[in-house]
């Protein structure tokens, strides 16, 4: 189980401005001011926060032994999404953010009741939301069959 992540950034404003509005469908809000750090969470009237962005410490600059400069891997962040509905409208408003598509909603193959959607933020690290009915979290009378839901 994860407490929090901390996501590096080139520019804290935009990404703010990004995941502020690609994050509401999920319930997500600015809970956190660590200037200039930021943390997220879901909106439970609690202080906690599980999603931080940081900006990148543009001085440490990593560089290779023949002194091309070390590109940072590409981070992948999931959230967890209370229905389809709210991985579609993740989708919808991450794009209107500016994110780049890069899987639309819909089931995936990796197990059954997984449905989930990708977007590239304006760093190009890839955010998820998905729903997952696989019975890992427990079922609920409120969450719909998977076979019901695709």
């Amino acid at each position: 189980m994860l407490d929090h992540i901390t996501l590096h950034v080139t520019d804290i404003e935009r990404s703010v401005n990004f995941y502020t509005r690609a994050l509401a469908p999920l319930g997500y809000i600015v809970k956190a001011h660590h200037e200039p750090t930021l943390g997220f969470g879901v909106n439970d009237g609690t202080l906690h926060s599980d999603f931080y962005l940081s900006p990148t410490d543009t001085d440490a600059t990593s560089h290779s032994h023949d002194g091309t400069e070390t590109v940072s891997p590409v981070t992948h962040l999931a959230f967890l999404a209370p229905s389809i509905d709210a991985v579609r409208a993740f989708h919808v408003a991450a794009l209107a953010a500016g994110g780049r598509d890069n899987g639309a909603p819909g089931p995936r193959p990796y197990h059954p009741g997984y449905y989930s959607a990708f977007v590239l933020d304006p760093d190009g690290n890839n955010i998820e939301a998905v729903v997952d009915w696989s019975g890992w979290f427990g079922d609920g009378p409120h969450r719909p069959t998977p076979q019901s839901c695709f």
